[in-house]
């Protein structure tokens, strides 16, 4: 038996899985900020699904060294792989970035788990990218070596945000002032569509009537016809595309792009209204190369689940 963990900065989810399987044998998803550390959610979910674990890794959201993450800019705490495996029972514990378990989790996708912003060119092969905007905005990469793909983790969320026109350097300007470095992570991710939001309210003049999150902007842009809501929403899926192109090129990612995070599927009619591939491909003398690329939005939500576990089977690293 396999215990295999999603660890985000808003919610954990664990499952055990039969060596093997797809499907997971149980599942629970904790709220992540409710808890002191993966140890406590780890001994609440074994004691309610009582298991004797051969083998567990856990895709976490932040860079993973010698078996720790400690830099996790979204969790409220780290996480030791060796400090979890005596809880789990097990010493064979692996931690890996949450993008990377993603990233191994691809290959068990089918058609009904994705959903196409811009289909396959003629011989649509190579290396792969994954970036996932959520409570954060992670990215991967793959390696295509001829044969299969090698799934590798970055933190290329955080590098520089790059500013495409006067609107978006009056962004970056403005989150300049609270943050000092502002990177693509500011900007696309749940609390980056919160910066967006408020820097069209500063910058028109308008006052906020309630405080919103990004799913309350989101669904606002959708549901009730909010003008600003729906200006932040459409200016963070151009930058999400126009960044999501940067890493296809930085990364010759001609095999794929694939949007994970739980927010892609959430906006997913606002991602085809064109905005995104505009800003996708809008790289001067490499748009044909851009515009040959597949890009698809993961739907599955336990894809890192299924990679992790695949992970810790030792069929997949």
């Amino acid at each position: 038996m396999i215990l295999a963990g999603d660890i985000g900065g808003t919610s954990t989810r664990l499952a055990l899985f039969a060596d093997g399987e797809r499907e997971p044998a149980a599942l629970e998803i904790y709220a992540s900020r409710e808890h002191d550390g993966l140890e406590q959610m780890v001994r609440a979910f074994l004691a309610a699904h009582p298991a004797m674990v051969e083998r567990a890794a856990f895709g976490v959201a932040g860079p993973v060294r010698d078996g720790r993450c400690a830099d996790t800019t979204n969790l409220a705490w780290p996480v030791n792989a060796a400090s979890v495996a005596g809880v789990a029972g097990t010493d064979r514990v692996i931690l890996l970035n949450d993008l990377e378990a993603s990233a191994h989790g691809l290959t068990a996708l089918g058609p009904d788990d994705l959903a196409v912003l811009n289909r396959d060119g003629p011989g649509a092969t190579g290396n792969r990218a994954v970036v996932s905007a959520g409570t954060g905005l992670g990215q991967a990469g793959l390696y295509w070596d001829g044969e299969r793909h090698h799934p590798f983790a970055t933190e290329g969320g955080h590098t520089d945000f790059a500013p495409r026109n006067e609107l978006e350097e009056g962004l970056r300007r403005y989150l300049t002032r609270e943050h000092g470095h502002v990177s693509y992570e500011r900007v696309c991710s749940g609390p980056g569509l919160v910066n967006v939001y408020r820097y069209l309210l500063d910058t028109s003049g308008e006052m906020a009537t309630v405080e919103l999150d990004g799913a309350a902007i989101a669904q606002a842009a959708f549901e009730q016809g909010g003008e600003t809501c729906l200006r932040a929403l459409d200016l963070m899926i151009s930058v999400y595309g126009a960044q999501a192109g940067n890493v296809a090129l930085t990364l010759m990612a001609t095999g794929g792009v694939y949007l994970g995070g739980g927010i892609a599927p959430k906006i997913l009619p606002r991602l085809r209204s064109g905005g995104f591939m505009r800003a996708f491909v809008d790289k001067g003398r490499f748009s044909s190369l851009l515009e040959r690329i597949p890009v698809l939005v993961i739907l599955n939500e336990l894809t890192a689940l299924v990679g992790a576990a695949r992970v810790a089977a030792g069929g997949a690293r």
